[in-house]
């Protein structure tokens, strides 16, 4: 198990380190190469073609859950029927995806402030959504069952060979002046290797009955994981779409920018604990209480240290980097420090509730838990709304991470009184740790002068902002936290003893 874990985080970090160069080379070209508008355009149709991921009903989710026992157990018949089922689901969707795209190209040009042709907009919906249907109707099934069988490493290395790929030929279309459609439809045929890789591996190295028959329905909890997955949904993709039919264009394409450095900031933290969910779906399949809390209690503490010290860090750095990286982009203000705060902060309680969340989903509490997922998609929806008219950028930002203070807190709440039973003390220590660590790191950091003109001054401004933050959480952790940092010196001793 811990091999598959090392395997899985490094694959997964190797992943997410390419995905971060890349998702800045290939949007920083864009915005050089079309403009904000045209990046604006781009990010808007994805985010409503994303919008088709409401149909899934949560069944990623219940999928995930409901294939843990059987691989534990080695039941071929029921891996085979649960398998099938999704299957069948997905290809339903993908059917109905043509069905939405059909709709959105004549209703996306009405709903969006726009100086394009409809064809122009048509061909763009057209060149992006290629991928999508792919992967639902491919790829999907076959990528819950590896994750749930703690081989996430194969899904981590075809997207970063595709991901290579991509960003050689996209920055090879545009030096030779092709059209934004034309480096989308590269993309998407790219990616397309990704679900059709996965479809080989599973037929081939996995016992899957394609054409068995069940009567009862394996997936039983299908339906009660809807309000979780439309939470997910609104939480992570409304934002754009409120700034596409509330704000402009230019607004979604400074959105985009920020959540790029973020999002990619948020993905190399959960990049660390990939595999986890695997392992702690197998643990409470087997009923190992006291490893699962024991493994719990180093996973919750992993994710907050990590999480506070990377995006303390990213909020400091945030502004300055985002300056030089739209230097020359003159169409619209890419300032915005307020903004800046407001998300780093969502942003990091996206991370600091993953642990919950998990717990959630592998326990397979789905209708217990659905009254919190809707009244955090009304919260960040209402105030979202009712904040951007009178502040744009920070009214989408407000409404999100309003949500997530909500949402972190009860699930942790939840978690304490019906799952693990771990003490809600134990995240209440977290959070003091948190914030601590931040109340020492910031005003340190703020003596410094946080401005640089190019990516070199940058990276000197990086590294002592890196050490203030290390420092501030050794020391925050030294206090309220001495056996964990005890038990990794430990570890390294181990690591690093050479075998006589």
């Amino acid at each position: 198990m811990k091999s598959l874990l090392a395997i899985n985080s490094t694959s997964s970090l190797i992943y997410q380190i390419v995905s971060i160069v890349c998702g800045f080379i290939i949007p920083r070209l864009i915005l050089s190469t079309y403009g904000s508008e045209v990046n604006g355009l781009v990010n808007s149709i994805m985010q409503f073609l994303g919008f088709i991921s409401f149909l899934d009903m949560g069944v990623s989710a219940v999928t995930k859950s409901a294939l843990y026992k059987p691989l534990a157990e080695h039941d071929s018949k029921k891996i085979s029927e649960i398998v099938a089922s999704s299957r069948k689901f997905y290809q339903r969707l993908a059917t109905i995806l043509l069905c939405y795209v059909f709709l959105l190209l004549f209703i996306y040009p009405v709903i969006t402030n726009h100086n394009f042709g409809f064809w122009y907009i048509a061909f763009l919906i057209f060149a992006i959504s290629i991928n999508l249907f792919a992967q639902y109707y491919f790829g999907l099934a076959n990528s819950l069952l590896l994750n749930a069988d703690q081989k996430n490493y194969i899904s981590s290395i075809v997207q970063t060979v595709t991901l290579i790929l991509n960003a050689f030929f996209s920055i090879q279309l545009m030096h030779f002046g092709a059209s934004i459609q034309i480096v989308k439809l590269c993309t998407s045929l790219i990616f397309l290797l990704r679900p059709l890789f996965l479809y080989w591996y599973v037929k081939n190295y996995y016992q899957v009955d394609k054409k068995i028959k069940y009567i009862k329905e394996p997936l039983e909890q299908k339906w009660n994981g809807l309000a979780q997955h439309i939470a997910s949904v609104v939480l992570e993709g409304t934002d754009s779409a409120i700034l596409t039919i509330f704000s402009t264009l230019s607004s979604v394409s400074i959105y985009s920018v920020y959540s790029l450095v973020l999002n990619g900031v948020k993905q190399l933290v959960m990049s660390v604990t990939t595999g986890f969910d695997g392992l702690f779906g197998k643990l409470y399949a087997k009923n190992e209480v006291t490893r699962l809390n024991n493994v719990f209690g180093w996973y919750e503490w992993g994710v907050h240290t990590s999480t506070t010290f990377i995006f303390g860090c990213t909020a400091i750095l945030i502004l300055p980097f985002i300056q030089i990286y739209t230097t020359g982009i003159k169409d619209a203000d890419y300032y915005q420090p307020f903004f800046s705060i407001l998300l780093s902060l969502a942003s990091a309680l996206t991370c600091i509730r993953m642990p919950y969340i998990n717990l959630i989903l592998i326990a397979g509490h789905y209708k217990q838990t659905q009254g919190n997922y809707i009244i955090a998609v009304i919260m960040n929806l209402s105030i979202s709304i009712i904040a951007v008219w009178k502040f744009d950028l920070v009214g989408v930002a407000i409404g999100t991470l309003a949500a997530m203070i909500y949402q972190t807190i009860w699930m942790a709440l939840y978690n304490a009184h019906n799952i693990l039973h771990w003490p809600f003390k134990n995240f209440c220590r977290q959070l003091i740790a948190d914030v601590l660590t931040i109340l020492l790191a910031v005003p340190i950091c703020l003596q410094f002068s946080l401005s640089a003109s190019n990516y070199g001054q940058w990276i000197l401004l990086a590294i002592p902002v890196a050490l203030v933050w290390i420092i501030s959480a050794l020391v925050v952790n030294f206090l309220l936290y001495r056996n964990r940092l005890r038990g990794i010196l430990e570890w390294v001793k181990r690591s690093l003893r050479f075998p006589k």
